[in-house]
């Protein structure tokens, strides 16, 4: 058998990522980037301005072709997956973008519908049905599947997006900037929610975000890339203990130390 009719591994890592070399002209974003995601966890990824967490994310889902390196998803090479491959891919993957990605012409319900359209031999009946338990699932008030994107808040226009993530019942789940926009009370509800999800779902998560309160509640471990690397993957309690300056800055300073303080109050207080 070739490596290209290699069929998927159960047992390898949802993303790993090896030696990966990204480059826009003579500019290099990734030099030799190695990443691990493990099965099962929710995995944060930050890094300073123009440290390439976008690009990583669009390398990793095929958006974008890498200069060097590889990726596997769940143990296939996707620079050797031909169509019925990549099409098995994207069934086992959700995607929630930071803008949303709505088809504005489209109503949410037809928006979370359409993956299934694609990819599955559901009735029509059957794909409305699921599409309005995604879209109540995702935390959508009644009747919000009848909406147009224009007509939604930012909050509801992330569920929404998020309810077309979940459409094919996927084990993986990239998530880009999902509070970004959101005042703080909505961010935390998101945050919640994506944390239930996760657990009861048992996704794989993972989740570009620069809002270290979401990094302190929902993550298992947080990915830092620096220096054109992954150059630590740890639970952030262990990241707040790095030498290297980024971290030390990001962690350290005043949002980082609100945010520290604030999760260590929740725990006091769940615990009574």
């Amino acid at each position: 058998m070739s490596e290209q009719d290699t069929p998927l591994n159960e047992a390898e890592p949802p993303i790993e990522v090896r030696g990966l070399v990204s480059r826009f002209g003579d500019k290099v974003v990734h030099d030799g980037l190695d990443l691990t995601i493990p099965r099962g966890q929710v995995v944060g990824v930050v890094g300073g301005s123009g440290s390439g967490k976008s690009v990583l994310l669009n390398t990793i889902i095929g958006l974008r072709e890498p200069q060097g390196g590889s990726v596997k998803i769940f143990g296939q090479d996707i620079r050797y997956a031909k169509r019925r491959q990549w099409t098995a891919i994207e069934r086992r993957w959700g995607v929630l973008f930071q803008q949303g990605a709505l088809w504005s012409n489209l109503t949410v319900k037809e928006n979370v519908s359409a993956p299934m359209i694609e990819h599955s031999r559901l009735s029509r009946r059957e794909i409305g049905e699921l599409a309005d338990l995604k879209i109540a699932l995702a935390g959508l008030p009644a009747g919000s599947g009848a909406l147009k994107p224009s007509e939604l808040s930012g909050g509801m226009i992330k569920r929404a997006s998020l309810a077309r993530a979940l459409a094919l019942d996927p084990e993986l789940l990239f998530l880009d900037e999902p509070t970004s926009g959101l005042d703080p009370i909505s961010a935390a509800a998101f945050d919640t929610l994506i944390d239930e999800l996760s657990d009861g779902l048992r996704l794989t998560v993972f989740m570009i975000t620069h809002d270290l309160d979401s990094l302190y509640k929902i993550t298992d471990q947080v990915a830092v890339i620096a220096d054109k690397k992954v150059v630590a993957m740890a639970p952030v309690r262990e990241l707040e203990t790095s030498d290297h300056p980024w971290i030390q800055a990001y962690f350290h300073g005043a949002r980082g130390r609100a945010a520290s303080s604030g999760r260590d109050r929740a725990i006091a207080e769940a615990a009574g």
